[in-house]
């Protein structure tokens, strides 16, 4: 039997474990991936620590990691899209196809939706296997490190798309790497004047490598006087929310202009009190939820802009490791001492 090492939570305990596993079989409509790339997200974070969320989804033992790009290395009797040799990132959310939100267009928000990496077995090892529909090709041309995070830059590419920010002032709260990658978007979509939000020097100094008009470090500053200052009061034309930080959400209904959009991507830690008449009703503005990725419009708005150098995301990669490191990456990304942006893992 063929085998691969994974990076594993073999119990419900803060910490990883390196283990030595078969290499997946490949299913009917299944594709065998090698891992080339991986990134971290939040959700790995909350996964290597064992906080309340994760005791409340995990199931161990199980292989996390869901960012990722790789070669097809085998494909199932029934895979038309892909073959061995393609180069491809994956759509870490996979739809059932068969629920109302699949059928209608919005596989995205499939009802019945698992997470790769979360859900069921992820990509950080040496290959990983998943179903064809969540298999998108990626340009060879577009280096590994940079396609692996081709599905985080998405969820920035769909937020900003939902606002609609062409010729708009926007105001985008959170330094961590969507809100950076929303920063960047917001800019190459066309909006006028951008005011840059965060409370850490390491990522708000990542932020001004795309140009913003304004940066924020609200531990320092009231970011809505700044913003209602430089706009006469008016506020913004739209309000991008990628931290979920309470203090933040109120802060960009207070911000945003009466008749404004607010686009919610960041998830808050525990339900938060929301003034509805106030913060939302009498300002007549439109809320945009934001779940992943649109399947596939999103991707494809993401390769354009790659392929275009519209959006250059190298700046965005501070670290570089190998997959044995991942321990190390963690500590760069402690809660209060980040050092570093996003980190690319290589099995």
């Amino acid at each position: 039997m063929a085998t691969m090492t994974a990076v594993r939570k073999m119990k419900p305990a803060s910490g990883v474990s390196f283990e030595t596993i078969p290499i997946p079989d490949v299913t009917s409509h299944g594709v065998l991936v090698r891992v080339k790339a991986a990134s971290l997200c939040g959700t790995d974070l909350h996964i290597f620590h064992w906080d309340d969320w994760a005791a409340s989804r995990i199931k161990t033992p199980m292989t996390f990691g869901h960012e990722f790009a790789g070669e097809v290395v085998e494909v199932g009797p029934q895979v038309e899209s892909v073959k061995p040799g393609d180069h491809i990132a994956g759509e870490t959310h996979i739809p059932c196809l068969n629920c109302y939100q699949c059928r209608t267009g919005q596989m995205h928000i499939c009802n019945n939706l698992q997470i790769l990496g979360v859900d069921r077995d992820g990509a950080f090892a040496d290959y990983v296997m998943l179903p064809e529909v969540c298999c998108v090709k990626t340009d060879a041309s577009i280096p590994w490190e940079i396609a692996s995070i081709q599905e985080p830059f998405g969820n920035a590419v769909y937020a900003v798309s939902e606002a609609n920010v062409v010729g708009k002032s926007v105001a985008v709260f959170g330094d961590g790497p969507t809100g950076v990658f929303a920063v960047a978007v917001a800019r190459a979509f066309g909006a006028t004047k951008i005011f840059a939000v965060g409370m850490q020097d390491y990522r708000l100094n990542l932020i001004r490598k795309f140009a913003p008009d304004v940066v924020i470090n609200a531990s320092e500053t009231n970011p809505t006087d700044i913003i209602l200052d430089a706009t006469k009061g008016e506020g913004v034309d739209a309000v991008l929310e990628m931290s979920g930080a309470e203090p933040a959400i109120h802060a960009g209904f207070r911000v945003v202009k009466k008749g404004g959009v607010f686009t919610a991507f960041g998830i808050p830690s525990k339900p938060i009190g929301i003034n509805f008449s106030e913060e939302i009703i009498f300002k007549g503005i439109r809320i945009n939820g934001i779940n992943g990725r649109k399947m596939f419009e999103t991707w494809d708005q993401v390769a354009n802009l790659l392929l275009s150098g519209r959006v250059d995301l190298k700046q965005v990669i501070t670290h570089t490791l190998p997959l044995s490191k991942i321990e190390e990456a963690f500590e760069l990304l402690t809660p209060g001492n980040i050092r570093a942006g996003k980190i690319v893992l290589k099995p």
